[in-house]
């Protein structure tokens, strides 16, 4: 399907379709922001460190972001983001000496450069490990009265994270100024916190990240599309406060001059195409299984979902939880669960039957 996503004035969209990206428009999540920067912000810190959870397109990127660019912004700290893709304490060790807005607090130790799993300080010296340097730079950074965050987005519990992980639990234990954010999906924090040699991130708080509010995503699409009252409701209820849902929604309205019933079509497929078939993609059999019982289920009892998956309290019970733990599925209400992302039953069913049935 084409989404024509160059339609006229697409400039002008004050909504966007790109993941990651800080959008225009943006609900910003105050009590979580203000929760992990008055931590760090604490004399002594509440926490080093703070691990931000939820499901793809709810908006995790984006609140670490938000943290970032306010600590950024505060004379004494200093943000570094890392990735994943590469060996994170070397990238880590690289940045803090041969990026130009360290210099002045580091003075660099006769040049550093990258050679194989380790760091040669100049042309003469032996290889070291990059947690030596990364160490004295640290205790300078203590010295001249700064801290530095660090952000890792989208984590994954491979041999650089863990590793960076076990240096990063000894540098806090030695009073040092560094900090940490960390995002990512629940099986992979879950994977991380659960290796034997870092159960410290058993202590270090999760953010998990809930829809936004509904009222405020009413105003916002009111302000920005020149949409009704009645059809500003409406339209936030088609996200359930879910954050992509919230800018696809309002990317496709605003090229449809307003009219979101004939963004209906397009938000869906955008929806199912970039974020359902990878979600579906990860769930086991089981987890599909339970999801089809949830999404055709006419009352949303777990008695009634029970029986259309036909899996006893043995097996229904750990999928269950599962999927509350993913965030895909809401269990608030005692009894009762139901699917969280907006427009989802349909794509379900659909792949379900498809694939299993």
């Amino acid at each position: 399907m084409s989404y024509n996503i160059d339609a006229s004035n697409p400039r002008n969209n004050p909504y966007t379709l790109t993941f990651g990206k800080q959008p225009f428009q943006n609900i910003p999540r105050v009590i979580e922001t203000n929760e992990i920067v008055d931590s760090f912000l604490n004399t002594p810190s509440t926490h080093q460190v703070y691990m931000i959870t939820g499901v793809h397109g709810s908006g995790k990127t984006v609140l670490m972001t938000e943290i970032k660019k306010e600590l950024d912004a505060k004379k004494d700290w200093e943000c570094i983001e890392l990735s994943t893709s590469q060996d994170l304490l070397l990238s880590l060790c690289q940045t803090l000496y041969e990026d130009k807005k360290f210099s002045k607090i580091v003075k660099k130790i006769g040049g550093i450069s990258a050679m194989g799993f380790g760091v040669q300080l100049n042309s003469t010296s032996e290889m070291v490990l990059p947690q030596i340097p990364i160490t004295e730079a640290l205790k300078r950074f203590k010295k001249a009265g700064k801290k530095l965050l660090v952000c890792i987005d989208e984590i994954i519990a491979n041999d650089s994270v863990k590793e960076f992980s076990s240096i990063f639990q000894i540098l806090i234990r030695d009073d040092l100024p560094i900090y940490l954010i960390m995002t990512g999906l629940y099986e992979n924090i879950s994977n991380l916190m659960n290796e034997k040699n870092l159960t410290f991130l058993y202590r270090a708080p999760q953010i998990k990240l809930k829809p936004l509010n509904l009222g405020t995503i009413s105003e916002n699409y009111r302000n920005n599309l020149n949409v009704s009252l009645e059809d500003s409701e409406k339209m936030a209820q088609l996200t359930k406060g879910y954050s992509f849902a919230f800018q696809v929604l309002g990317y496709f309205t605003y090229k449809y001059d307003g009219d979101y019933k004939s963004a209906l079509r397009e938000y869906q497929q955008y929806l199912e195409d970039c974020l359902y078939e990878k979600i579906w993609s990860e769930l086991s059999r089981n987890d599909k299984k339970l999801l089809y019982a949830i999404a055709t289920s006419k009352t949303g009892k777990a008695s009634d979902i029970k029986k259309i998956c036909n899996l006893d309290n043995n097996k229904y019970t750990p999928y269950r939880d599962r999927l509350l733990k993913k965030m895909i599925v809401n269990g608030d209400e005692y009894g009762y669960l139901k699917l969280v992302l907006p427009m989802m039953e349909n794509y379900i069913v659909r792949m379900y039957r498809y694939e299993i049935e």
